[in-house]
């Protein structure tokens, strides 16, 4: 028999035993991907429990909803999806908001074509990814992300920090590649923005000129 917990054991392998009521194939794959969600649900909230909250009401639902996927997107991209939508819905909650579909709350808007032009250019040695991942920098850069309204940080979370692809970004949020792809360069440009002070070659910096009428 088959090592359930083997690398060499597929996602797509592990779903098909889950789908036939192998319960066990379900709990290998709620280990095998238990961290990065959780680690998506806490960079969105902030909140160790609602976190955690997050992560068991994300494979509760998978549970759920597993005869329904159907894998046009990997098994993670899936789980990135109902985590995303359960931890937008705990943000509304929390803002008194009303709870909306996550293709509303990710939806296009026309100034998403629009691409801002810092107020200070630097260069940098390693790109706002490469300094997530540095422990003495992830206070900060956590603070920056925090600043990002949510529909800029998310993709950027999801892009960057989880590490999916522009496909996988865009079918997490029923969004299309394109504007994927200009809520990351929004979202990189106002992170480089913000921490320039911090990590710009000061040397390097130009200040963009204002033009008045």
């Amino acid at each position: 028999m088959t090592d359930l917990m083997a690398p060499e054991t597929t996602d797509d392998e592990l779903v098909v035993r889950a789908k036939a009521g192998e319960l066990l194939a379900f709990e290998s794959l709620a280990n095998r991907h238990e961290k990065r969600v959780y680690s998506l649900a806490l960079r969105m909230l902030r909140h160790e429990q609602d976190a955690e909250d997050v992560t068991q009401q994300t494979f509760l639902s998978a549970l759920e909803h597993l005869d329904g996927f159907r894998g046009e997107a990997g098994f993670a991209t899936w789980l990135m999806r109902i985590a995303t939508h359960a931890a937008l819905k705990v943000i509304r909650k929390r803002d008194g908001l009303e709870t909306v579909s996550l293709e509303a709350a990710t939806e296009s808007t026309e100034n998403d074509e629009s691409i801002p032009h810092p107020e200070y250019i630097a260069d940098w040695s390693q790109s706002p990814d490469e300094l997530v991942a540095r422990n003495e920098t992830r206070s900060l850069i956590e603070e920056a992300l925090a600043q990002l309204d949510e529909k800029h940080r998310i993709v950027f979370l999801l892009r960057d920090v989880e590490g999916l692809s522009v496909t996988e970004t865009a079918a997490a949020l029923s969004l299309s590649e394109a504007n994927v792809k200009v809520r990351l360069l929004r979202a990189r440009l106002q992170l480089r923005e913000r921490l320039t002070s911090s990590f710009g070659d000061p040397a390097s910096r130009i200040k963009q000129a204002h033009h008045h009428g």
